[in-house]
């Protein structure tokens, strides 16, 4: 029976789902976006941050910050299992996906939500 570490007791059909949402998340923020540059009327500091003084903009970007956090982590977590076959590089560079991708986060939370 294979198992699957990314999750903790979750099989690969969960990793499969969040990684399929996850892209339909990232879509929808990105067409968004280029849809906002493309048709705004202006874009200047004040529109752009109006945009972000709205709590259902700072929930989308917020929901696509997490998505991207674990879209990259399942991938790079099955990238490293497939083609690092030393645990301990394995290991080290699993541990350096966590920690970039916790401080991406935290950081991007404080950008989106601090005063």
């Amino acid at each position: 029976m294979v198992t699957n570490i990314t999750n903790f007791g979750r099989s690969g059909l969960s990793d499969w789902l969040i990684q399929r949402l996850s892209a339909i998340i990232l879509l929808a923020f990105t067409l968004f976006m280029v849809g906002y540059f493309l048709f705004g009327s202006q874009l200047d500091f004040a529109t752009w941050q109006a945009l972000f003084q709205n709590t259902a903009m700072r929930i989308f970007t917020l929901l696509a910050l997490l998505s991207l956090a674990a879209h990259a982590w399942i991938g790079l977590w099955t990238v490293s299992t497939d083609y690092l076959k030393n645990t301990g590089v394995r290991l080290i560079f699993q541990t350096l996906v966590i920690l970039a991708t916790f401080a991406y986060v935290v950081w991007g939370v404080q950008v989106l939500w601090g005063a």
